[in-house]
């Protein structure tokens, strides 16, 4: 299996255009939710994430958000984050920069948001320098693996609690390849780091620009 953590090189960019941890002494973090929202999985991960009064930041797929405006509503309305995460969830080493460019804005006509996340975490570097002047790219610290075949539900759970310390950016999936894993794993992580007197809170402007460029 890939490891948990994204490349080293990846941290070397700028943290004012690309974040994969928020740096603090605070006993905070940020869980994220790719690929949604979905109708099978956005909101029983929503009835969770209410249970244990957390707030996440949901990357969502800009066709998703098309099909099913009555959950991205809900997501808002409780006071989530929103990130975009191109409107057909394309890999960017398969796609020419200008097609790139244009589905990741193709996502902005359905909501409007600073935060970006490449699918896969896959980008070229001209398509970053396209997105740059109006994103922020967010990565990961933590990449859980839900979405494996190959991962189980207590291996999911093992990659998120051993590797999540303070300020990370956790990676689950709203999605239906990882249910199984996350309605194992999602809410004994949420349990063990509440435990430990840990909060979750969205990723915004706020938190990001105190941490560079937004």
């Amino acid at each position: 299996m890939a490891a948990v953590s994204p490349p080293f090189f990846l941290r070397w960019l700028s943290p004012a255009y690309l974040l994969c941890d928020i740096p603090c002494q605070d006993k905070v973090l940020y869980l994220t939710f790719d690929d949604g929202p979905v109708p099978e999985v956005t909101p029983e991960v929503l009835d969770i994430l209410a249970k244990y009064n957390a707030r996440a930041t949901f990357f969502m797929v800009g066709d998703n958000v098309r099909r099913y405006p009555h959950i991205f509503t809900r997501i808002k309305k409780e006071g989530h984050g929103v990130g975009n995460h191109t409107f057909h969830h394309l890999n960017g080493w398969h796609t020419p920069p200008g097609l790139y460019l244009n589905d990741v804005l193709s996502c902005r006509d359905y909501f409007e948001t600073k935060l970006f996340r490449p699918p896969y975490g896959r980008f070229t570097p001209s398509q970053y320098f396209l997105l740059r002047k109006d994103f922020r790219f967010v990565l990961w610290s933590v990449l859980t693996y839900d979405f494996h075949h190959r991962t189980s539900p207590v291996q999911c759970l093992q990659n998120a609690v051993m590797n999540s310390g303070n300020g990370s950016v956790v990676v689950f999936h709203d999605s239906l390849k990882a249910l199984d894993n996350l309605r194992y794993a999602l809410p004994l992580f949420l349990e063990h780091f509440l435990k430990k007197g840990y909060r979750f809170d969205a990723l915004d402007e706020t938190i990001l620009s105190s941490h560079g460029r937004l």
